[in-house]
């Protein structure tokens, strides 16, 4: 395990990324979303992504320096095109697009399709509270194998379909940003475990190939591949299928047909919905009653083993301050390939070890 502090490990992805042929606004772009991620205690979303990253730009599977091209603009709807840019800069073009249409219009529905890898979803919801809106997102991909079986199989269809709706600040309440894989965990948590080398700490969120449920992350990462399961048993796996469908089919980016469920890349498709709660006119505030509700939830005891009772996106602000403080925590396992993927694309092992603590 090193330690590395969050401003030196930004800098050093920042160099990864701009070996893989990113321009340096670009590759500070991807570096400070993969970080932010793991600040916030997504590992599973932060700098381990690098690599892959690095392998999709080096071998034509993704488009570094590409823009998000305009399909459709209809009164409240807008259709972009990705062109398989980078997901930590299309995503900000598109969300910046999707707050210009709100603020005109006071709301927008927004398909992106056929990008590379949106990393953490939460991020884009994020951007949108800040600017006093509340967004939904439904996100698939495709462009390599399924890891999620659906509810009563154990063959893997499709991906990790991750839903997420953001709500925005008020004075007294944090903005709330419920981001989740419709998967029991996210595939990159299962990667973080088995490049650690630890089993799943919960015995429901994989199966073999068998169909007998494991704890052992491999079962996702060799053949004969077992799968992912669903949260919540046939309602994560509705939730997964309705994303598929709305991420992926609306806009035109596919659905997880078996056609599309090949590769070695990342393709996302996302529809955002982006609404300004103001414009109802409801005559009750909805910051008002979004501190109430907080309040009223907040206000009842912890159970056995919680210290407080807290609503989505806090914990990752008790995580952020700690890792700040503190550095962030990267297993050896991939730190080494990190390292390795590095010094392949014009780097040196002393870059690395100059920051590993």
């Amino acid at each position: 395990m090193v330690i590395v502090g969050h401003e030196a490990l930004t800098d050093l992805v920042t160099k990864m990324i701009q070996g893989a042929g990113s321009e340096h606004a670009e590759a500070v772009a991807v570096a400070e979303n993969l970080v932010e991620a793991n600040l916030m205690g997504h590992d599973s979303h932060g700098v381990g992504l690098a690599p892959r990253y690095m392998l999709h730009a080096v071998t034509g599977t993704m488009n570094p320096g590409a823009t998000a091209s305009l399909i459709t603009d209809n009164g409240v709807y807008l259709l972009l095109d990705g062109n398989m840019g980078y997901g930590q800069t299309v995503g900000r073009e598109t969300m910046e697009l999707a707050i210009d249409k709100t603020r005109r219009n006071g709301a927008a529905i927004v398909g992106l399709r056929n990008v590379h890898h949106l990393g953490r979803i939460g991020a884009w919801g994020e951007i949108c509270a800040k600017a006093g809106f509340i967004s939904i997102h439904y996100v698939n991909a495709t462009g390599h194998k399924p890891y999620v079986a659906p509810y009563g199989g154990y063959e893997a269809r499709y991906s990790t379909n991750p839903y997420c709706t953001a709500i925005p600040a008020t004075a007294k309440t944090p903005m709330m940003v419920l981001d989740m894989a419709t998967s029991r965990v996210a595939q990159g948590k299962v990667r973080v475990a088995h490049y650690a080398e630890k089993p799943m700490p919960m015995d429901d969120a994989l199966v073999g190939p068998n169909g007998k449920p494991t704890t052992d992350p491999g079962v996702v990462f060799r053949d004969p591949m077992g799968a992912m399961m669903s949260f919540g048993q046939h309602k994560g796996s509705g939730l997964a299928i309705l994303c598929d469908l709305l991420a992926g089919g609306l806009p035109g980016g596919g659905t997880a047909r078996p056609e599309l469920n090949t590769g070695d890349t990342i393709r996302n498709n996302m529809l955002t919905i982006v609404i300004d709660p103001a414009q109802f006119n409801s005559g009750v505030p909805f910051a008002d009653e979004f501190d109430s509700l907080v309040d009223y939830v907040k206000s009842g005891q912890p159970a056995e083993g919680h210290d407080q009772i807290m609503i989505a996106g806090e914990p990752e602000q008790i995580s952020m301050a700690k890792r700040k403080a503190g550095g962030i925590p990267i297993d050896d396992n991939t730190w080494a390939e990190m390292t390795k993927l590095g010094c392949e694309n014009g780097m040196t092992q002393d870059q690395f070890d100059g920051v590993a603590g």
